[in-house]
């Protein structure tokens, strides 16, 4: 554990308390979101998911804005909030912010989805739009709030905010007292801190396990240095939890109640938001969907087990969508690509056509090149994706197209 002040062992040791506080604070206005059963995402574990997609907003993020909106001071209330956000964050203050009945001013990056935008601005906020990235935004929330004597309402790091994320944890235990296991998306580490703090507290036995995206390992990293890591970039379609730096507060509590960080790839998180989309008719974004990558991939060994994935929300962008199915089809062996070189001859290529029609797969586009530099004379490549029932079918294609000699390539 890294050394902590006095002060901050203090307070760590009465986040529990906060934690509770929220969930009293919180009665009646956020929701008590589901804890469906999922056991497809596990044949080795009982696993459910933890449905925040379903919170109002849309995520996790109304717990911790509004617990933090409602303990200002009728002085902080008169000056209003600002907040820096690309998504769910800003709405969940802009809705805190209209049921305290004050001002909340939401920076984003001008890149920011024009969707999220008119969103968060439907709940009341004051939209400011900022050339650059996230941390240009939260610059200028800064300046905003030194100029205008705002409050901001941090995206994590803030014991209000921890707490409010927290109470999900005292819910998943009353929902299930018998979990083993926690799966929980990682960003800036306000999700899981809270949720680790308040589960340790009453299940010491209850392990909970942090899931980032491959390509934005900060907290992984962190806890395997002892000290908190800044990542030169990230990159990933799970944007919600892309964070190069977690906080201060949500590492130290981390190192004190995380059990561990894994990690999943781009594609299985693809293949997660296709699963949950298919089987459970439910959206996840992807910072929403990488427990439950975790819990299909074998992330950590869960035989034998029960738990609990958290779903942390659904606002996936519509404009990403497709790429999104795409993608995942692709990991699941649904839709692949082959290549096969060919005699430039009469019947050649409807042949070919022939014994992929005999197999069961389904032609979704055929490209035929004769002119490539590389092919001897006399020969051309076809390129034909297909669309399968799964890795078991696509096996059997490739065995058949060998039976039949055709010599294939696999492409992504």
């Amino acid at each position: 554990m890294s050394r902590l002040s006095y002060e901050r062992l203090r307070i760590m040791t009465s986040i529990y308390d906060r934690i509770q506080d929220a969930a009293k604070q919180l009665e009646g206005v956020t929701q008590r979101t589901p804890l469906i059963p999922a056991p497809d995402f596990s044949a080795a574990a009982m696993t459910y998911i933890k449905a925040e997609n379903l919170q109002k907003t849309g995520s996790f993020k109304l717990r911790g804005a509004y617990n933090r909106i409602s303990r200002l001071s009728p002085e902080e209330k008169g000056h209003g909030v600002v907040a820096c956000s690309a998504g769910n964050h800003a709405q969940g203050v802009a809705y805190a912010a209209r049921m305290a009945g004050i001002s909340s001013i939401i920076c984003m990056p001008a890149g920011t989805p024009l969707s999220k935008v008119e969103r968060t601005r439907a709940l009341g906020a004051e939209i400011v739009l900022v050339p650059g990235v996230y941390d240009d935004a939260y610059e200028k929330a800064l300046e905003l709030r030194e100029s205008y004597g705002y409050t901001l309402v941090h995206p994590f790091d803030d014991l209000d905010v921890i707490a409010g994320q927290g109470t999900i944890g005292l819910e998943l235990l009353e929902q299930a007292p018998d979990l083993d296991v926690i799966l929980v998306p990682v960003g800036g580490g306000g999700l899981i801190s809270g949720i680790a703090a308040a589960v340790k507290k009453k299940k010491t036995s209850c392990e909970v396990w942090g899931v980032e995206a491959e390509g934005a390992p900060s907290l992984k990293q962190s806890m395997e240095k002892g000290g908190i890591v800044t990542l030169k970039s990230v990159s990933t379609i799970a944007d919600g939890i892309a964070v190069k730096r977690v906080g201060e507060e949500t590492f130290a509590l981390c190192e004190q109640y995380v059990d561990g960080v894994v990690t999943v790839k781009e594609g299985e998180i693809a293949a997660a938001i296709l699963r949950l989309l298919e089987d459970h008719k439910m959206i996840a974004e992807g910072a929403g969907a990488v427990t439950l990558a975790a819990a299909m991939y074998g992330k950590l060994d869960l035989r034998g087990k029960k738990a609990a994935c958290v779903l942390s929300g659904g606002n996936v962008d519509v404009n990403i969508i497709a790429q999104i199915i795409a993608k995942g089809l692709k990991k699941a062996q649904r839709v692949v690509a082959v290549r096969t070189i060919l005699d430039d001859k009469p019947r050649q290529l409807s042949t070919f056509l022939g014994v992929l029609s005999e197999t069961g797969a389904n032609i979704l586009s055929v490209h035929h090149d004769r002119d490539n530099i590389d092919l001897n004379i006399g020969k051309c490549a076809v390129d034909v994706e297909l669309e399968t029932r799964g890795p078991d079918h696509a096996e059997q294609i490739y065995e058949t197209l060998n039976r039949s000699g055709y010599a294939i390539e696999l492409h992504s």
